[in-house]
């Protein structure tokens, strides 16, 4: 008699399907169910991804976040600005919110241990991981534990007649939720290697992409888009949309050498069409209506929230009492930003907002609001340490060395 039951965090690609007979082989579990979670991939990669599940294993579930995930994940990564080195985070963000609904359907099944695919040198493992265990279940990671390379897994699926999108020419990895898609792996390993097109699938090339820019309104209420066009949409249909929109002018596209958890250097694309639109624009609606003081403190804490995020650490206390800073920020957070596309960039045309502490009279250079001569006291004191310090090097300067 066998281990009995264990979940399987399952995406329908090469790891986690070489995964199901694995479990069987060499962990010697009797029973192996996957659990598919959508977060906003493509219909079609779904639909492949539970036909296998449902044919491979002993049992199959196929769970819809979707909104869920914006709500939860994705709102909270715009209010923080989230971003990691560059770039708009996409998979950290989602891996926490998979990893609790496979512990859901672990605990429905009365299984005692999760398995995933992930490797032992990249980001995914701690963030399941760390789930995982905060739920009390023990962790099995075949990939990680067996040292098993791409070429050896490749061979063992056709062994065991698993169909797998990759092959050994082209092993990419892909990552796709409503946020954002990475692509790694294969030739792309070569920080020098040029990545070829056909690993896009939401952008065009900016050589492509249409000759006329494109302009754009997005509307925000406390501090998240609640409208594009004046159209009101909810949040996951205005990603959608807006995926779409700015992938047709070559917008959000990242190429760059990440530094991950472990502290490994890797090289990383992404497409992020959406989210690189929506978190430029609310960042330059924040300027207009939050004070210096707390633009300044909020790049600390958007710094440390998307460090949190990036890591998976979602139940860290700080975490929360980040967001509920982050949160109060927010409520001033409203307005319309104008934007244009145009061969992969995204340029802020305008914006306004009913919460503004921008005042076009006392800073316009014809106004007479404000005394000018009520400066010149401040300017009296201004630097005043400094320039202390300045006359008295400059004193030292001129006193001639003793011989």
């Amino acid at each position: 008699m066998g281990k009995g039951t264990i979940v399987l965090a399952y995406s329908g690609g090469l790891d986690t399907s070489i995964c199901i007979p694995l479990l069987k082989e060499r962990y010697d579990y009797d029973r192996v169910v996957t659990v598919v979670v959508n977060v906003g991939q493509r219909d079609e990669e779904i639909e492949e991804a539970t036909k296998k599940g449902q044919k491979l294993a002993d049992c199959h579930y196929t769970v819809d976040v979707r909104e869920r995930f914006v709500d939860e994940q994705i709102l909270p990564a715009i209010k923080a600005n989230g971003s990691y080195e560059g770039y708009p985070m996409g998979t950290s963000l989602a891996r926490p919110l998979i990893a609790e609904e496979v512990v859901k359907i672990a605990r429905k099944e009365k299984a005692k241990a999760i398995a995933h695919g992930c490797t032992g040198k990249g980001n995914d493992q701690l963030r399941f991981d760390f789930i995982i265990r905060a739920a009390g279940l023990d962790v099995v990671a075949p990939i990680r534990e067996q040292n098993l390379t791409r070429d050896w897994e490749i061979e063992y699926a056709k062994e065991h007649r698993i169909p797998v999108p990759v092959k050994k020419g082209k092993p990419w990895s892909m990552d796709e939720n409503c946020w954002s898609r990475s692509i790694e792996g294969g030739n792309l390993e070569d920080p020098a290697y040029y990545p070829p097109e056909e690993i896009f699938l939401w952008t065009v090339s900016p050589q492509k992409a249409p000759a006329k820019p494109e302009k754009i309104i997005l509307g925000f209420s406390r501090g998240v888009p609640d409208s594009l066009n004046g159209k009101k949409l909810t949040g996951y249909n205005l990603i959608q949309k807006l995926n779409v929109l700015a992938g047709k002018h070559g917008v959000g596209r990242n190429d760059m050498i990440e530094d991950r958890i472990l502290g490994l250097k890797a090289r990383e694309n992404y497409e992020h069409p959406a989210a690189t639109v929506i978190l430029t624009a609310h960042r330059d609606l924040e300027s207009l209506v939050l004070t210096r003081q707390e633009l300044a403190f909020k790049r600390m804490v958007d710094d440390k929230w998307s460090e949190l995020a990036y890591e998976g650490l979602v139940y860290e206390p700080l975490y929360a009492a980040l967001n509920a800073f982050i949160d109060t920020t927010q409520e001033r957070v409203n307005g319309k930003v104008d934007l244009e596309l145009y061969k992969g960039s995204v340029r802020v045309l305008g914006r306004s907002s009913p919460q503004a502490i921008y005042s076009g009279d006392l800073v316009s250079f014809d106004s007479s609001s404000i005394d000018q001569c009520h400066a010149i006291g401040v300017s009296h004191y201004f630097g005043i340490q400094a320039r202390l310090v300045h006359a008295m090097n400059e004193k030292t300067k001129k006193i001639p060395a003793k011989k």
